[in-house]
């Protein structure tokens, strides 16, 4: 396991997230189950918070803009497979989650 890949956090007190849709305006409330730092970047585990039991989670890449954080989606399909990997064998190992 790469330095980089030592910075993972799973988080006790389960915080709630606020995110904006920028199209819609529209704000949805998620649960933060993980933070991970991957091959130089970072990311979040999420799951809406209206639906904590759910079987899958959401993975955000993670950009600090200031004071605030940008979340938003990975892009690349290797890099969103080997994120997910980290994840999955890192946390949620004993879990069928499909991200």
């Amino acid at each position: 396991m790469a330095d980089n890949e030592k910075n993972f956090e799973e988080i006790e007190e389960s915080p709630i997230l606020t995110l904006s849709d920028e199209e819609t305006g529209e704000e949805k409330d998620f649960i933060l189950l993980a933070s991970a730092s991957f091959e130089g970047r970072y990311y979040y585990a999420i799951v809406p918070a209206d639906d904590p039991d759910t079987d899958e989670y959401i993975i955000l890449d993670v950009e600090e803009d200031g004071e605030d954080l940008i979340l938003s989606p990975i892009e690349d399909d290797d890099l969103f497979d080997r994120v997910e990997d980290y994840f999955n064998d890192t946390f949620f190992n004993d879990m069928d989650y499909d991200a």
